[in-house]
């Protein structure tokens, strides 16, 4: 996969509370530096169900009509694009980022799901993901790039008193998965990723030559 490659594709699947257009610099940088065809899947966060999530990213991939299709993924959204890949086959050839993905869990949900209120405002999605133990590893045959921040800004940190570095919402060892090809920290917060030109540079890298490059 060289770099350049105007005719691949890059779908942008957003965090929990996310409309999606938080993404529109982080989608401009990747498409004027690579030329990348950059698409937003949308979905209902809290209300939604996940089997319903992934049947409507599965569907969204298959119609887009490009040699190379690229996943990114932040926050939730990597989870949602790994439980994807999970259940359904993806023909054509990409590879997969996560940024500031809880992959090992979270420790900011499991103290709001303490409440009724928490529980309600994380959703169908978060609950199913996050609210349980559950054994997670990149078995794709796709390479798996991750990108952690070390910023340690964000309302979670009301919640819980991180012991590590963390992005104010996830500590960098909750986004380790076993199986991952390259994994990069960045000081920047959980929503300032998405306005990182370091991020953007890292994120391009890794779509087009499989590794960060920073």
């Amino acid at each position: 996969m060289g770099a350049g490659d105007s005719a691949a594709a890059v779908i942008y699947v957003h965090g929990l509370w996310m409309p999606g257009i938080e993404s529109a610099l982080l989608r401009r940088r990747l498409a004027r530096a690579h030329g990348y065809h950059t698409h937003v899947f949308r979905y209902r966060s809290v209300n939604e169900p996940m089997p319903q999530i992934l049947a409507s990213l599965h569907a969204l991939i298959e119609r887009i009509d490009a040699p190379q299709v690229h996943l990114l993924g932040h926050s939730l959204g990597g989870l949602i694009i790994l439980r994807c890949l999970e259940r359904y086959a993806m023909q054509r050839p990409g590879r997969v980022l996560f940024m500031g993905t809880p992959c090992a869990g979270s420790r900011a949900v499991r103290t709001l799901g303490r409440w009724a209120w928490g529980r309600r405002a994380l959703g169908h999605a978060v609950a199913e993901e996050l609210l349980v133990e559950r054994s997670r590893r990149w078995d794709s045959g796709r390479e798996l790039g991750i990108i952690a921040g070390t910023l340690p800004v964000g309302l979670a940190r009301l919640l819980v008193n991180f012991d590590e570095p963390n992005d104010g919402v996830v500590g960098i060892s909750e986004t380790r998965l076993e199986g991952a090809k390259s994994w990069l920290s960045v000081p920047v917060a959980h929503a300032g990723m998405l306005i990182s030109a370091t991020v953007a540079r890292a994120a391009g890298n890794f779509f087009a030559e499989g590794c960060f490059g920073t």
